[in-house]
């Protein structure tokens, strides 16, 4: 697996919101659990259409089932992070098996990419000291997130655009889905909120490092 060129330090969290430095009115949309072979083309036909980027920590089992769709991620310019082999929770495995799951996880992005992952997310969003350290040593920051949409519960897509604008703050990191179900309303709530973003002065931008 290629190298990263800097060694993150070992942080005690994931961070939920995007450095102070990004500055103005940015925030950053992330997706969870894909690839998904109808709901990620579809997500990114949307995201294409409408000029954004976004970052999507993809879960491996799902990765290497469709490498296709992680490449179709990575050529749109979004961030591929590393969600995990099978989205087991990292506190519950023995450490041997969270440094072999994670690493499982980047060395597979990296071979159909051909970029390591830089950003890591948990499952579940559960870290603790060992597998923040992993994350460290495979050269990956943790992400966590300041907005949860709950779109995982199928709740409408009103409900779900409401939940991004009603909370939007300077720096904020979105959570949703692309994957772990069905995401039609994930999808038709992007298309939807976006321009209402850009209305407001937001611009998606991916994590910077």
């Amino acid at each position: 697996m290629g190298e990263p060129a800097a060694h993150p330090p070992v942080h005690t969290r994931a961070e939920s919101t995007l450095p102070a430095a990004a500055g103005g009115r940015v925030l950053a949309l992330t997706f969870d659990d894909g690839p998904h072979p109808e709901h990620t083309p579809r997500l990114l036909e949307v995201l294409r259409r409408h000029d954004v980027q976004a970052t999507f920590f993809v879960v491996g089992e799902n990765a290497a089932a469709f490498p296709g769709l992680l490449n179709a991620i990575a050529a749109d310019g979004h961030v591929v992070g590393n969600h995990s082999w099978a989205h087991r929770s990292l506190t519950r495995m023995h450490p041997a098996d969270v440094r072999d799951d994670l690493g499982r996880t980047s060395e597979l992005i990296d071979r159909v990419v051909g970029t390591p992952p830089r950003w890591c997310r948990a499952p579940f969003g559960a870290w603790h000291p060992h597998s923040l350290k992993v994350c460290a040593d495979l050269g990956m920051e943790p992400m966590g997130w300041s907005v949860d949409t709950r779109d995982w519960t199928r709740p409408g897509a009103a409900r779900i655009v409401r939940a991004v604008t009603d909370r939007a703050t300077p720096g904020a990191i979105v959570l949703q889905h692309d994957g772990g179900g069905p995401r039609h309303q994930t999808v038709a709530a992007v298309d939807r909120y976006l321009p209402l973003l850009r209305a407001h002065g937001y611009t998606c931008v991916r994590p910077q490092l």
